[in-house]
């Protein structure tokens, strides 16, 4: 489903990514891990087609990213820490957008949202403009937006900011759900917890490299003293002096 090989990325002097390679099987729940920097946003744009890598290759669904990125779109969802959403629409109008440009009858597009606009709390809102929202009410948005064309690939950004915990709860639940019917999910976050609920593996990233890969009991077991929270596997995995962490944070912007 996701082949990344020896991917890099360079921002003229920094090197965001640094020869990660990784693969994600389908219908697997795989969860980057990494603290602020570490290069995951950066993946997830090589990713998605948003940026192009300095080298390495990305095959997503059988089909190379740089080479056919309309295939790999067609079959793909992303939702962004912040997403853009067309603030003048109602969250409906936004859904039959979306819908529209995959080519969804209006029958799907109801059929597709029945179950997760309540699930997400989003009726009250329907026909409301969009700019009057809050980031956690367009989040909410954007995440059923993404599900309405049942992608094979779901990658998210950070998706629980701006989430209360009711709809971080929710949110966890229906990407169980849709994994367990097939669809791949590949998330970033740096909340620890959200990667112990949900992944089947994680991947610890650290300076653009890929520092760990496993299931989480497989972490846990990197102490080396038995099983070790995971805590402790990814501050042991991601220390650093904490001025090259704040000159790195500073070159990225």
């Amino acid at each position: 489903m996701i082949d990344l090989r020896n991917l890099v990325k360079e921002f003229g002097d920094l090197r965001a990514v640094d020869d990660l390679s990784l693969k994600v099987d389908p219908g697997e729940f795989y969860v980057v891990l990494g603290p602020n920097a570490a290069g995951k946003t950066t993946t997830i744009k090589m990713l998605v087609g948003l940026i192009s890598p300095t080298a390495g290759t990305l095959n997503v669904c059988g089909f190379d990213v740089e080479k056919e990125p309309m295939e790999v779109r067609r079959r793909l969802a992303f939702v962004p820490d912040f997403p853009f959403l067309y603030d003048k629409l109602t969250p409906w109008e936004f859904f039959r957008f979306t819908g529209q440009l995959f080519h969804l009858t209006e029958e799907q597009i109801q059929r597709q949202t029945r179950e997760l606009i309540p699930r997400f709390s989003l009726n009250p809102y329907l026909d409301k403009r969009i700019e009057s929202l809050s980031h956690g009410t367009r989040q909410r948005i954007a995440i059923v937006s993404a599900l309405m064309h049942e992608p094979k690939l779901f990658v998210l950004d950070e998706p629980m900011v701006g989430l209360d915990p009711h709809h971080q709860f929710v949110l966890k639940e229906v990407l169980k759900e849709r994994a367990a019917q097939g669809m791949t999910v590949f998330l970033s976050t740096h909340q620890l917890s959200v990667a112990e609920e949900v992944a089947d593996r994680i991947g610890i990233v650290h300076m653009g490299k890929l520092v760990a890969e496993g299931t989480k009991e497989e972490l846990h077991a990197l102490g080396g003293q038995g099983n070790v929270a995971l805590e402790e596997t990814f501050l042991a995995l991601t220390r650093e002096e904490s001025d090259v962490a704040v000159a790195r944070q500073l070159q990225q912007g």
